[in-house]
């Protein structure tokens, strides 16, 4: 029986179909525990790990930071803003909150250590409230109004840090433009009502009357457009062109607190 077996499994069809069955078999058990075992025991299949945020993070501080977390990073490109100090993370893939493997790459993008310059714009013989949207419009602010003595109401010389500037100068992007303005023949005058009004509104009126104003926010002004609540001179108080008008917003109904007036 034994002989017969033997001469079977090895001289017939049967014989090959049955180590082919066998070797198959083994084989499929073999990829079983490779993928099912094997393989995430390596590579912590299921596990996860959340990514932090790290946006406003130093980039000195992230090597250690991440490292503790079995995750890494990479610069991808770096672009600029006033908001944040130099070398710092403005953005971030993938984002905060997001399920990664252990050791993935976290791409991100770094704050710039010098802003790039954009043109100063040409205001002069404009009025203040066009150099404002202008100056606005490149990523530029306004500062001090000089007056001096004229028959015009417009912008008749631009300054950077106390210094001339011309027209075409390239400076950084955010800084602050300081307009020698004439005064039109204006002088002194009684301050008017602004208590109600919109902020945007507000600031156009003082503009065109070229006072100079320190805005301080109020409460949370989310959702809606902000108001004045309080200014400094009151109305019917003296001001004279130039002065600066303290302005109190928020939204409406909003109580100054008295520590802040």
């Amino acid at each position: 029986m034994k002989v017969l077996f033997q001469k079977f499994t090895k001289d017939t069809l049967g014989g090959v179909l049955l180590h082919f069955g066998l070797a198959l078999i083994l084989l499929l058990i073999l990829a079983l525990l490779f993928f099912f075992v094997y393989l995430p025991s390596v590579t912590n299949f299921g596990e996860s790990i959340t990514v932090p945020n790290i946006e406003g993070m130093q980039v000195s501080q992230l090597d250690e930071f991440l490292l503790k977390k079995d995750l890494r990073y990479e610069v991808n490109d770096s672009s600029y803003s006033a908001e944040y100090p130099p070398l710092t993370v403005l953005k971030q893939y993938p984002h905060a909150g997001a399920k990664v493997k252990e050791g993935r790459k976290i791409f991100i993008s770094l704050n710039r250590i010098n802003p790039p310059t954009v043109p100063v714009p040409n205001l002069v013989d404009g009025s203040v409230v066009n150099a404002e949207a202008v100056l606005r419009s490149n990523e530029l602010k306004r500062g001090r109004i000089q007056l001096v003595s004229g028959p015009f109401n417009i912008v008749k010389e631009m300054k950077l840090k106390g210094v001339k500037v011309d027209p075409g100068t390239r400076v950084p992007k955010g800084s602050v433009i300081d307009l020698v303005v004439m005064d039109g023949g204006k002088a002194n005058g009684e301050m008017f009502d602004l208590v109600g009004q919109e902020l945007e509104d507000a600031k156009f009126v003082l503009l065109g009357y070229f006072y100079n104003f320190e805005i301080n926010v109020v409460g949370d002004t989310l959702g809606e457009p902000p108001v004045v609540l309080k200014q400094k001179p009151e109305p019917g108080e003296n001001i004279k062109v130039g002065d600066i008008v303290d302005l109190w917003v928020g939204k409406p109904g909003t109580e100054v607190p008295e520590d802040e007036e």
